[in-house]
């Protein structure tokens, strides 16, 4: 009998155990299956041809649309400055006079000469009239006439040599000489330059030189005048391209009516190009892993693959796809830090104001400023 009385008492014990096990079998059984991964919340858009204005970025050197430095021809001392450091002066002001005591009194002697030579002149040709000499002596005579004009003519010219001139208007610079300087052919006196107007010189990559044309506008921004932006136009496009660089020197013309932009200024010029239809997407939307560009486009089911593309330029966040994508494609344009090829999404709800860089209706927004092109990398995610 003693052995059935410990069975009872350890089938007593291991019942309350396996009743417990039964209820959480039992509990398991009521519970769902585990779930498969869940679909990522993120913001989708759909991309659409739209008009497409972008520029070509370079860098810039003011230069005078005319500009010299002022030197004397003939050695000479100088006898008055007419003109303040700064002055703005008109085409033909005397800037300088030189000291010419001596041609003053060599154009003196050449003028009595011409004089006498004219009066003779006319008595021979009195007595040619009359045949009382020969027309050669008359002949030799108007010769020795003419000889003497040129006398007086060249001394003349060298006394215009004393007047330093500006050739065309414009505003001269520091001046370096004072009465009373020796000054020699090839000295320097000032610089002139003429700054109503400037050529502002700059290069482009041969690869845009299908995108240049005469007449396309330009803004230009100088770190002189940060608020400032001055607008000019495409003047020539040089006929050569450097084969050392593989780029083309474009001159733009830039109105300088009040004289702020100086020669020698450095200028961040933005050529304009024409406006065009172009695929655009917002730029978180664009994805760089090394030497790799793509976006996420969204599939039938809501699965995402890696669309390779290639960048165009790029306007105050928004990216033009060059290749890669077609009209109405659905790209994720936020969230895609967690995204991998093949998963699912979840469009996140929006609020009552539309997203950041989106329409109403999921479509980029295009600005009105334009910016430059920059490279087709940028940050992951």
């Amino acid at each position: 009998m003693q052995p059935l009385r410990f069975l009872s008492l350890a089938t007593r014990a291991v019942v309350p155990v396996l009743f417990v096990v039964a209820l959480t079998a039992c509990g398991s059984d009521d519970k769902a299956p585990p779930a498969g991964p869940q679909a990522a919340v993120v913001t989708t858009a759909e991309i659409a041809l739209r008009d497409w204005n972008d520029t070509i970025p370079a860098l810039g050197t003011v230069q005078a649309r005319e500009s010299i430095t002022v030197t004397a021809k003939v050695s000479e001392v100088v006898d008055r400055v007419h003109f303040e450091s700064g002055q703005e002066v008109q085409r033909n002001t005397v800037l300088v006079t030189l000291s010419g005591n001596q041609q003053q009194a060599a154009l003196a002697a050449a003028e009595a000469a011409a004089t006498e030579a004219d009066r003779l002149f006319e008595r021979q040709r009195q007595l040619a009239d009359q045949q009382l000499i020969s027309t050669a002596s008359l002949d030799t005579q108007s010769s020795l006439r003419a000889t003497a004009r040129a006398r007086v003519d060249e001394i003349r010219a060298n006394l215009g040599d004393r007047l330093i001139r500006a050739p065309f208007a414009g505003v001269v610079g520091i001046r370096r000489v004072s009465p009373g300087a020796l000054v020699q052919p090839g000295t320097e006196i000032v610089t002139l330059d003429d700054i109503s107007s400037v050529y502002v010189d700059f290069t482009v990559p041969e690869a845009q030189l299908a995108n240049l044309a005469v007449g396309q506008t330009l803004l230009g921004t100088s770190i002189a005048y940060p608020d400032r932006t001055f607008q000019g136009r495409v003047d020539t496009i040089d006929a050569r391209i450097d084969p050392a660089t593989r780029a083309v020197t474009v001159r733009g013309d830039f109105p300088n009516p009040d004289r702020v932009l100086k020669p020698g200024m450095l200028v961040q010029v933005d050529l304009q190009r024409p406006s065009r239809q172009a695929l655009v997407v917002p730029e978180i939307a664009v994805i760089q892993v090394g030497r790799d560009t793509f976006v996420y486009r969204v599939l039938d089911g809501d699965v995402v693959e890696q669309a390779p593309i290639r960048v165009g330029s790029r306007v105050s966040g928004l990216a033009e796809v060059v290749e890669g994508l077609s009209p109405g494609d659905r790209i994720v344009v936020d969230g895609t830090g967690k995204l991998r090829a093949g998963m699912r999404i979840q469009e996140a709800a929006r609020g009552a104001g539309p997203q950041p860089g989106l329409d109403d209706d999921g479509r980029a927004i295009l600005p009105e400023t334009t910016v430059a092109p920059a490279p087709d990398a940028v940050p992951a995610g």
